[in-house]
């Protein structure tokens, strides 16, 4: 404004006079700048000319424009003409516009530049006064080339227009982005680059890098982008003849031509979740997503988020991008639906409505989808039972292995799976798990049997819901008691499911001080001989029965008033005598447990037993090289497929490592034969008779005492194992002798007694493939336990007693074995 504060209008012809422009970045903001004196401006060529002082006295008469021939103009008509000319005593300031009559255009090594050149005329009485000046700009056309990923720009290197006479010499040399030098380290870190020759100053930038922005464009219906950026090159020559310095500075804005961006819709949905996510991308900040058109009806984006389609916009970290996401759930009306065999198929037909924000173009998008969700068929559990096993079939249904299976309290874990010989085909698995393995609940026990039941539970592995529960009962026939010929008896106590708070361990005999041999929080199991924790012996008519009694010490059996009332039935069966006796009283209440069990031996029966011997043929002998071969080897890990080589020896183990074992027989290769584990020991000393000693396995099975127990691994055919009979693995947890505890680097030495045995003629023992120690519950064991009865039927079972023994007594005549 003036100095009396008026405003004056200004116009695009008066800002070029004086030195102002404006202009819209790309985010929309409005950019003005305002020229002081030797500052550039949009859309002019600014030149400032330096000169020695002139005195007061001079003044500015005429004007010569050279375009290139000479037109002379008195300043004030240069004014009007849209020129800007100011000088003070050491400036001289002119403007002139890209459009006007006075530039021209000249090729300048190859680059096509426009210039303008002047010479003004000052004068004073007798004395006229000359400067001439000259300006060039390059023209976009001819001096910048694009490629699909940068811009380059040539700069001549001497610019002839700006030269008055001489060899110029370049000293310096700058880069620089809206006006801003930028330094080497800048011009690396945007992946610019600046390049010197003889001929060009050449600058190079990526498409899309940082200082220039994208801008929307819609052509022919197509959405369309271009790229901007306004570089600045500044250098410093001086001219040999004259050695005055000329400093040269261009502000150069470059666009690209318009570059095809098809929108692209990426399909991110997950059927399973029922509803569709598309991203639709990508566009410049400038873009709007208007409306969305589908097959029935067009929606806003504000009535689609009020219908429940969740239409939402992002923005890239660094702004120069945008998407939209669009979710629609499977039940909207705007998805259709048809069915296939075993599947619905949902398919969604939608145009999307787009607009330019600065000048309001609008575009459009269309795009198709389509999700098959099948019918989710849930998976199965199926099972059954042999006379020693419990066998489990879980097929996946159609969502795939997707659950966790737990069978009782346990995870299937691959080494539990492994244990219970797990198999799986892709459509489903099996396992099976012993009668007598800890996942097995016993439910109750029978004369001849014991009634137990497997729980398998599938769950979501995120959600851990229950997917399915299933349970399998069987009656397993088993004797849980043994008598043997030398007056020793065996019992097994088995821990029922309605009675979780038994402590099987505190069970006694008649004798307080014959505990279990073995008990765990399921079993109590005992060893006892005729003459030994109180059994008792009584002479009848023709027989002899020996008694004994199973039940809780009375402190304790006084502390369970409220709990619920066992009975254990437990036969004590003799040699070859069947006809036990079973007699049991409780207390009011059952606050105390007893068993009594009585056996009876026939004493006035007579056996004749013959036998001939016949002369042995021949001596046996043994014959070189004839024998078995066996090959003991320790693996790495569980899948015994790699073993430790003889120098790996002595190997290292922490407590509790596994170590695993495998015992082969090489020869002879006969599906008839088969290797058998007899006893299995840990020493200190490579001598197998040396003390300490350690039991791992006794007659064929893991030791009962054993904390950690042994753990068998079932062996399969494979390209290694062509008859698994002939191989035995087992699993050992690492530990130390009591007196090592102190000293854990001592070696520790392990040896097997193993029996070779004829599959047709096993002969027994180990070679049977059962286990010869009483722990093994295969063995004849038999247990009963009733749950609490009510008092009334205390007299049923009481009078069920009398009549039995009165039967008993009267069956003398019945064919038994004498037993002392």
């Amino acid at each position: 404004p003036p100095s009396d504060n008026s405003a004056i209008l200004l116009t695009p012809s008066l800002a070029s006079q004086c030195g102002f422009s404006m202009k819209i970045d790309h985010l929309g903001n409005a950019m003005i700048y305002t020229s002081l004196q030797n500052c550039f401006a949009q859309n002019v060529l600014l030149f400032a000319l330096q000169k020695r002082p002139i005195d007061a006295g001079f003044r500015m008469t005429t004007i010569t424009f050279f375009t290139p021939a000479e037109k002379v103009m008195k300043v004030i008509d240069a004014q009007r003409s849209g020129h800007g000319i100011a000088n003070t005593p050491k400036r001289l300031v002119l403007r002139s516009p890209k459009t006007s009559p006075e530039t021209y255009t000249q090729n300048v090594t190859g680059v096509p530049m426009l210039v303008v050149k002047t010479s003004t005329v000052f004068e004073k009485k007798w004395l006229v006064t000359r400067i001439d000046a000259a300006a060039a700009c390059p023209i976009q056309e001819g001096s910048v080339f694009f490629t699909a990923d940068t811009i380059t720009w040539y700069l001549p290197r001497r610019i002839d227009p700006l030269i008055s006479f001489g060899q110029p010499k370049l000293l310096e040399v700058y880069m620089g982005i809206d006006g801003q030098r930028l330094d080497a380290a800048e011009i690396e870190a945007r992946r610019y680059s600046l390049t010197v020759t003889d001929t060009y100053i050449i600058s190079v930038i990526p498409i899309g890098a940082v200082g220039g922005y994208y801008k929307s464009h819609v052509q022919d219906g197509q959405y369309h982008i271009s790229y901007t950026v306004e570089p600045m090159i500044e250098m410093f020559w001086t001219e040999d003849a004259t050695h005055e310095g000329t400093r040269y500075k261009v502000f150069f804005p470059i666009t690209t031509p318009l570059l095809p961006r098809p929108p692209q819709v990426t399909d991110r949905t997950i059927a399973a979740e029922r509803v569709f996510k598309l991203e639709l991308g990508y566009f410049c900040p400038d873009v709007a997503l208007v409306n969305i058109t589908f097959p029935s009806e067009v929606l806003s984006v504000t009535e689609c988020r009020a219908r429940g389609i969740n239409v939402l916009e992002h923005m890239s970290p660094n702004s120069s991008y945008k998407v939209f996401t669009l979710e629609v759930p499977f039940t909207d009306p705007v998805v259709q639906q048809t069915s296939q065999e075993g599947a619905t198929v949902y398919s969604l037909h939608l145009v999307f409505g787009l607009v330019v924000l600065d000048d309001f173009a609008p575009f459009s998008h269309a795009a198709y989808v389509q999700a098959t969700l099948e019918n989710i068929v849930p998976p199965s559990v199926s099972g059954g039972c042999d006379y020693q096993n419990f066998y489990v079939l879980v097929k996946y249904g159609t969502q795939g292995l997707n659950f966790q299976t737990a069978v009782g309290k346990q995870i299937l874990t691959q080494s539990l799976a492994q244990q219970y010989g797990f198999a799986e085909n892709g459509t489903h698995f099996s396992f099976v798990v012993p009668f007598f393995d800890p996942a097995v609940v016993f439910e109750a026990v029978e004369l001849s049997s014991i009634k137990s039941r497997l729980d398998v539970t599938l769950r979501n592995l995120e959600t851990n819901t229950i997917i399915k529960e299933f349970s399998v009962a069987c009656n397993f026939i088993s004797s849980l008691t043994e008598c043997f010929p030398n007056g020793t008896m065996t019992a097994l106590a088995v821990k029922l499911e309605s009675v979780p708070g038994l402590n099987p361990s505190q069970l006694t005999l008649r004798d307080p001080t014959c505990g279990p041999t073995y008990s765990d929080e399921r079993y109590a199991y005992f060893v006892f001989t005729g003459n030994s924790c109180g059994t008792t012996r009584k002479f009848l008519p023709n027989m002899m029965m020996y008694e004994n009694e199973i039940s809780l010490p009375d402190e304790l059996g006084a502390k369970r008033q409220k709990d619920r009332c066992i009975l254990f039935l437990v036969n004590l069966i003799s040699f070859k005598s069947v006809f036990p006796l079973l007699a049991a009283f409780m207390s009011y209440g059952c606050l105390l447990l007893r068993l009594k069990v009585s056996c009876y031996y026939d004493i006035n029966t007579t056996y004749a037993v013959a036998f001939q011997p016949r002369q042995r043929r021949n001596e046996p002998y043994a014959e070189n090289a004839k024998g078995q071969s066996i090959f003991v080897c320790l693996h790495l890990d569980d899948s015994y497929s790699v073993f430790h080589r003889v120098e790996d020896y002595p190997i290292t183990k922490y407590l509790q490592q596994p170590l695993y074992f495998e015992v082969e027989l090489l020869t002879p290769a006969s599906p008839e034969v088969s290797v058998e584990l007899e006893n299995c020991w840990a020493t200190l000393d490579q001598d197998r008779t040396s003390r300490p000693r350690w039991n791992l396995i006794i007659n064929g099975c893991a030791n009962p005492v054993d904390q950690y127990q042994v753990i068998f691994h079932p062996v399969w055919t494979d390209a290694r194992v062509q008859y698994p009979s002939h191989f035995k693995r087992f699993e050992v947890k690492m530990f130390a002798f009591a007196q090592d505890q102190e000293d854990l680097s001592r070696q520790l030495f392990v040896h097997c007694d193993v029996m070779i045995c004829d599959a047709r003629n096993p002969l027994g023992g180990v070679c049977n493939g059962q286990c010869m120690n009483p722990d093994n519950g295969n063995k004849g064991i038999r247990l009963h336990i009733i749950k609490w009865l009510p008092f009334f039927f205390f007299f049923f079972f009481f009078f069920f007693f009398l009549f039995c023994k009165m039967f008993t007594l009267k069956c003398t005549q019945c064919d038994h074995s004498s037993s002392a």
